[in-house]
């Protein structure tokens, strides 16, 4: 087919208008993480001299860093409890909201529950840091209350519930944002298919599970995946909530790279650390990419 004119000043327009975020694009994400894969990560750099080239002795020390392992665990176990745990909430909570009739409740149930995702993290960190107090928490009053505890829980000072409390926390904050992400998936199914199974005698349970479910499969898979992804980068609900602690207990790999760059100036052994970061998180992409053709139904129509 023989382009016109018209044609060549649309395809002008569309190129100016993605421009300024491509640009974007290019100088805050494409270049730095090139730069830092394929130079930084080699050199000893601490910002205020010229980098001096290393060769492997970074990734060497990185094997040898004593904060290492217990950094890589948290890597590994905040996506365990926090994907599943937005993946599952953000599901029921969006067919909670989408099941309701009432056009008023709805919009309010759906307010109350995106509005804590809209918030800064820095400032509802806060708060939640004395809901989570040991002495005059809120949490350990209504535990209290209740019978459950004698004595109140030092959520944010042990190892053994700080990262309960950073999930609790995390939930709170990001699950309105895969709420709207699935009442935008159960939105698009067309009604025939619910007409068709209640014609045929389907109850709510088998409406859930048989239509829903499989036709929700491309928003299940796009919020399995950001999530997967932002929790192996987290930093700002360790940062503010917990400080990384007790110890390294909820330190994360963002954390770890923020310090070593920006608080220890050691940029050439943080870059090294975030090549590896970037390297894992890429490789657990194109695994999931890959395996979205087994089980991911894009068929609506």
């Amino acid at each position: 087919m023989k382009r016109t004119k018209k044609h060549t000043k649309i395809d002008g327009q569309g190129y100016l208008f993605i421009a300024p975020l491509f640009l974007f694009f290019l100088i805050f994400v494409a270049i730095p993480v090139v730069v830092t894969l394929f130079y930084l990560g080699f050199t000893r750099y601490n910002i205020m001299k010229d980098p001096q080239w290393i060769g492997l002795d970074n990734f060497i020390r990185i094997l040898q860093d004593p904060a290492i392992p217990q950094i890589a665990w948290n890597a590994i176990r905040l996506p365990l409890y926090l994907v599943p745990a937005h993946v599952i909430c953000g599901l029921l909570l969006a067919y909670g909201v989408y099941r309701i009739k009432n056009k008023y409740l709805k919009y309010f149930c759906r307010t109350t529950i995106y509005f804590p995702a809209m918030t800064t993290t820095a400032s509802v960190a806060l708060a939640w840091g004395f809901l989570f107090n040991r002495d005059f928490g809120v949490f350990n009053w209504f535990l209290q209350k209740a019978g459950i505890i004698d004595e109140g829980i030092p959520w944010l000072n042990s190892s053994q519930y700080a990262m309960i409390a950073m999930v609790i926390f995390s939930i709170w904050k990001f699950a309105g944002l895969h709420f709207l992400y699935y009442l935008i998936g159960f939105e698009n199914i067309p009604t025939s298919y619910y007409e068709a199974a209640r014609i045929d005698g389907a109850n709510e349970w088998r409406l859930f599970f048989k239509i829903v479910l499989p036709l929700s499969t491309p928003s299940i898979f796009y919020v399995l995946l950001t999530t997967l992804i932002g929790t192996m980068q987290a930093f700002d609900e360790p940062y503010f909530l917990t400080h990384g602690g007790p110890g390294d207990n909820t330190r994360t790999v963002a954390m770890y790279i923020y310090e070593k760059g920006f608080q220890s100036y050691d940029m050439g052994y943080a870059s090294s650390i975030a090549a590896i970061l970037f390297i894992a998180v890429f490789i657990l992409t194109a695994v999931q990419l890959s395996l979205q053709k087994k089980w991911v139904n894009y068929d609506y129509e």
